[in-house]
């Protein structure tokens, strides 16, 4: 299962290709049981070769910046036809278009589940608020735990209190002899 690391890390990859005019980003969710590898693939498309390098480029940059992570290893740079960025976790392919439609990596993927950035970014934001809120319930329950232990810290004060001003009162208690 990706964590919700891997998914910012995705997704600012994408963002990267996006902001590099790539052409028909796309992001597939590989099924667990088929792929054993990676948890994503990121395939894009541009349009020459110094279009993808420069695609590669920007999205080592952004997560070198952002992540502070680089990747595995890197094929392909120097012809630009297809890069291949391993980052574990995920894979960044970045084709020529016709280099693109002749491999048609999405076919060969028929169990991966396409996600568009919209969804992953709505995914982002959930698995979040998930993560927020489960906190507060500890919160919650921590603080009520901590109001018995106050309460029940005052009763035994209290009958501490008690048992020693009854242990005073015999001991004040004139003799009977």
């Amino acid at each position: 299962m990706a964590t919700k690391e891997t998914r910012r890390m995705v997704l600012a990859a994408a963002q990267a290709c996006e902001d590099k005019k790539a052409e028909d980003t796309r992001i597939l969710e590989l099924d667990i049981l088929d792929s054993g590898f990676t948890d994503f693939f990121l395939i894009s498309s541009g349009s020459n070769e110094r279009q993808t390098q420069a695609i590669a480029e920007e999205i080592e940059v952004r997560l070198k910046r952002d992540f502070q992570t680089y990747p595995n290893s890197v094929e392909g740079r120097r012809q630009g036809e297809w890069i291949l960025m391993d980052y574990v976790d995920f894979v960044v392919h970045i084709f020529l278009t016709e280099k693109r439609t002749y491999y048609d990596i999405e076919r060969l993927r028929k169990s991966a589940r396409t996600i568009d950035l919209e969804q992953l970014k709505a995914m982002l934001v959930e698995k979040t608020v998930v993560a927020r809120s489960k906190p507060a319930k500890k919160v919650a329950a921590a603080k009520k735990i901590a109001k018995k232990a106050v309460v029940k810290k005052a009763a035994v004060k209290k009958r501490s209190a008690g048992r020693k001003s009854a242990v005073k009162k015999r001991s004040k208690a004139p003799s009977g002899s």
